[in-house]
């Protein structure tokens, strides 16, 4: 069984692959979760289904393409707010750590917002 890249502690088919396979995550954190594991998996086509429809066609793929080539090394989350089943909007405070191009680590810090977008959470945008 394989470990969930995103550090919950479950098997990957139980955790994030349930939500890459289509199922719909419940809350904004398990998004949060699902979309780190997805740049360690390389799957460019959950990263735009998970975000906001108005934002789908801003997303650059080749700088997208160029994230999955990071070492991505643990996600750690540093809050959140809201995002729960019954909320319409969440926030995430997180850190990722991945190795640079020179093999020297580094840590992506954002604080995302979540919003739901026919009934689904999706990803807004976020602020280092």
């Amino acid at each position: 069984m394989d470990d969930c890249p995103c550090g919950s502690g479950a098997g990957y088919a139980a955790c994030c692959g349930a939500f890459h396979a289509g199922a719909e995550p419940p809350t904004a954190l398990l998004l949060m979760r699902a979309r780190y594991c997805a740049f360690v998996r390389r799957d460019a086509t959950f990263i735009v289904r998970t975000s906001h429809p108005m934002e789908r066609a801003k997303i650059d793929m080749r700088s997208l393409r160029t994230s999955f080539a990071l070492a991505w090394r643990g996600l750690e989350i540093v809050s959140c707010e809201r995002g729960q089943p019954e909320d319409s909007d969440g926030l995430v405070h997180f850190r990722a750590r991945y190795g640079g191009p020179d093999g020297r680590e580094q840590v992506h810090e954002e604080r995302s917002r979540f919003s739901r977008a026919g009934g689904a959470w999706v990803y807004r945008d976020g602020r280092g």
